[in-house]
């Protein structure tokens, strides 16, 4: 992550001196399973755990050498022991370390990620508790639709966030998974109690039949998890970009005091985090295709998933961390300007209306085509000369055949149209907050 998008605590999560630590872990864990059964004396064990260590300057000056990370460790945390360093890494492969230390940093980062995603949840029912009973146009393909809520428009933000925690529960749980099997997963020269001691004692899973390394479609499936909670923010991102637009004004971003919109115009006011959100959305999508490429490796493996891990890993978790933070200031901070959203209602004209007197029709005994015919008629001499659908229908002879002025008016009303807010916000749970 670059600097400008960079939090602490993920990017510490990440760090050179983190990975390093947890490969300490890793081996001193693996050393301890085997002095429990009896194959490391215990004295080995305790110097190990006592006086094992790493310098990372030091490590980068035999990775020169090397040119291999985990032998340059290794040969590091072997200088700072005597002949107990033999117990080190005893029967395990690079990846038993690199892919058990993935799943402990994904599972660190998924806590992260988890915490900020509960908190937009809540931001948005505080969102869709501001809006309710407020109407507004809906709109397809960018045209007046018909009426509903803002509150319904942010609850279906609200549906796709519980969505988005599942996925991310279920990733999380496909990602955290360790092996200590050793070259190809054999467990050639460690027993399998060694990895699910290690495994146990780190809090993740261990993986059911590793080659060299743990299969990488579960890793795919936390990417998207990350790139369906940017799909998400892009969304409302995209809505609130277009609800904030000049000639629509239904909301507007926060725009703090000493803030400026513009090097040339001083009276912009842009939603910036908005388009940051849609922006970085990209980023996230682009880190899911590196993350599905990676699952075909050959045979038991090979490392052209390696480079690419370096960089997709720290990079999408960032992203996300920072997008979701960004994305519960602007939604706990969305002003909403209902009387504008009224407003365009009323310039809307009645026509949506059309819809309601269709079906009133259909169910007096015409057909479809009969009805949406003579609606239609109504519609468009309304629309010609600059009246209210309402106004045209009501001496429409053709309608009032069928329906009385006192039923046409119950179905072109605001209220009839928008009665099944609580049903729909019942679903979710929405209702009482």
């Amino acid at each position: 992550m670059i600097e400008r998008y960079s939090i602490p605590e993920m990017s510490e999560i990440w760090s050179t001196r983190s990975k390093y630590s947890r490969w300490l872990e890793i081996e001193i864990l693996a050393v301890e399973a085997r002095m429990k059964a009896g194959l490391v004396p215990e004295e080995d064990f305790e110097k190990i755990r006592a006086e094992a260590a790493f310098d990372v300057r030091r490590i980068e000056e035999i990775e020169k050498t090397v040119r291999h990370d985990v032998i340059a460790f290794l040969t590091c945390v072997s200088e700072k022991l005597g002949p107990e360093s033999r117990h080190i890494h005893y029967g395990m492969t690079s990846s038993d370390l690199l892919d058990t230390c993935l799943a402990t940093q994904i599972r660190d980062s998924g806590r992260l990620i988890a915490e900020e995603l509960d908190r937009f949840g809540e931001a948005l029912k505080g969102l869709v508790r501001r809006t309710r009973g407020k109407p507004c146009m809906g709109r397809s393909h960018g045209m007046f639709a018909e009426p509903t809520t803002l509150a319904l428009k942010f609850a279906g933000f609200y549906s796709e966030y519980l969505r988005v925690a599942k996925r991310l529960e279920a990733g999380l749980k496909s990602a955290c998974v360790g092996k200590i099997s050793g070259a190809v997963g054999t467990y050639a020269y460690l027993d399998p109690s060694v990895e699910e001691f290690v495994c146990g004692r780190l809090g993740i899973g261990s993986e059911q039949v590793a080659t060299q390394v743990v299969a990488r479609d579960r890793h795919g499936e936390f990417i998207y998890a990350l790139a369906s909670v940017g799909g998400l923010l892009e969304r409302l991102g995209t809505e609130i970009r277009h609800l904030q637009r000049s000639e629509v004004g239904e909301v507007e971003e926060p725009f703090t005091p000493g803030q400026k919109g513009s090097s040339a115009m001083p009276h912009k006011r842009n939603p910036i985090v908005s388009e940051r959100l849609c922006g970085l959305a990209r980023l996230l999508r682009s880190h899911l295709l590196v993350a599905l490429e990676n699952t075909a490796l050959w045979h038991e493996r090979d490392i052209s998933h390696s480079s690419a891990e370096r960089f997709v890993f720290p990079d999408a978790c960032g992203i996300t961390l920072y997008m979701l933070r960004k994305a519960v200031w602007l939604v706990n901070g969305l002003r909403i300007f209902p009387e504008r959203s009224r407003a365009i209602i009323d310039s809307a004209g009645d026509r949506f209306y059309s819809q309601g007197l269709l079906l009133a029709l259909v169910d007096r005994g015409l057909t479809r085509e009969e009805a949406y015919a003579m609606v239609q008629k109504a519609a468009m001499k309304a629309l010609e000369e600059g009246t209210g659908f309402l106004e045209v229908v009501l001496g429409d002879e053709a309608v009032l055949e069928y329906l009385t002025r006192d039923e046409i008016r119950r179905i072109c009303t605001l209220e009839y149209h928008l009665r099944n807010e609580d049903n729909t916000l019942g679903r979710l749970g929405l209702l009482s907050i």
